[in-house]
């Protein structure tokens, strides 16, 4: 196969050696249905509870904490659906105007159904505005959600500082942080945050689609999104995917350390933007202190659509923002106050450890490529 320069990671990643093996061995030998009380069984369960535990100790919780589900889109689902069961107490939710999509459409069907809801703007960093959340906060609000990392932009939010205003003013609302693009990146710890409620997928991290989790804080309840059979302690009913589930800690166990993976890609990021800066027609949208695995750029006056597939057309892959959207306009841009013609023309490069500098500086000639071939054709 011909060689592909991959930079979409934050849509999706490369399964690793170790999740497909672990994969596979759950497909061709621990075939068995956890919920059965035959060895075969027990045995399946017992693949279940380690991976369990293993993501427990990734985020600093406890393993009965952690419920799988289906996907990060689900476990947030899940966690914001919480808010009905808790109307009696009040009908405020807080979010963010930058949130992604399975954030958003469900804090609109709470919307639709009688909640209010109060979408935090954010400064020209993509970080949101603290003094609008502590403004927001009151006895009726039950919930808030707060992401941790942008899966645009990369902006990491202070989340430890909201959960603090959250107690003091609002000390019943449930505080849930979607963690997708976080997970695996960053050192979480979830007693430091201070959220009751967090999720995350093994895709972005090399492991499997179709499956994600649920951290739950021992002591808080809420309502199941999928009942059935009463699986993962009735939060979550159907058959535990234990391939999925088994691939997922494979791709935890090959990680490696946090610290220097962050490292190295703080070194490919920093290589990137005095690269693309150098060139004199890209424009950098990610905030200086934004995490590095996501680097956001414009190429002011050609459509981010174009781009994206001529540099496909050269075994380059990128994203024109969240794999989510479809190619619609992006609101996170807009909500940093990016104008039309800058938020038309972004990209957003998203990087593994296995990115090389290399591969950037092939990435800027195909960039170059890419403009002086439509200039030309515009002529």
């Amino acid at each position: 196969m011909e060689h592909i320069i991959y930079l979409d990671n934050s849509a999706t990643t490369k399964p690793c050696k170790t999740a497909c093996e672990y994969i596979n061995q759950a497909l061709v030998s621990n075939w068995g249905n956890p919920s059965s009380l035959h060895s075969l069984g027990i045995e399946a369960e017992l693949t279940v509870n380690s991976a369990r535990e293993c993501i427990a100790k990734a985020i600093s919780a406890r393993a009965d904490e952690i419920i799988f589900t289906g996907s990060g889109t689900e476990a947030n689902n899940t966690a914001i659906m919480s808010a009905i069961s808790r109307k009696s107490r009040g009908n405020r939710v807080i979010t963010t105007a930058i949130e992604h999509p399975s954030v958003l459409e469900t804090v609109k069907r709470l919307e639709n159904s009688g909640f209010e809801v109060i979408k935090l703007g954010c400064d020209s960093n993509g970080s949101v505005k603290l003094s609008e959340l502590e403004a927001a906060l009151n006895e009726k609000t039950v919930l808030v959600s707060i992401m941790l990392v942008n899966n645009e932009i990369g902006s990491v939010q202070p989340i430890a500082e909201a959960s603090k205003l959250i107690k003091k003013l609002s000390p019943n609302a449930l505080f849930h942080c979607d963690a997708v693009q976080g997970f695996g990146k960053l050192n979480i710890n979830v007693k430091t945050l201070g959220v009751d409620l967090l999720t995350a997928s093994a895709h972005k991290i090399h492991g499997p689609k179709g499956i994600g989790f649920l951290y739950c804080k021992k002591g808080v309840s809420i309502a199941p999104f999928i009942t059935g059979g009463g699986q993962e302690k009735g939060m979550r009913s159907g058959t535990e995917a234990v391939p999925l589930i088994a691939g997922f800690m494979g791709a935890l166990k090959e990680l490696g350390s946090l610290e220097e993976n962050l490292k190295k890609i703080s070194s490919i990021n920093l290589y990137a933007r005095e690269l693309f800066t150098a060139s004199g027609f890209i424009d950098i949208n990610s905030p200086e202190n934004a995490l590095p695995y996501i680097l956001n750029i414009s190429v002011v006056g050609y459509r981010s659509e174009t781009l994206l597939h001529f540099l496909e057309s050269k075994n380059i892959f990128v994203s024109s923002g969240s794999a989510c959207a479809k190619g619609e306009a992006s609101y996170v841009l807009s909500a940093l106050g990016l104008d039309k013609k800058r938020s038309d023309s972004a990209l957003r490069l998203s990087f593994s450890k296995d990115t090389t500098k290399e591969e950037l500086a092939l990435t800027l000639d195909a960039l170059k490529e890419a403009v002086s071939r439509l200039r030309r054709s515009k002529i």
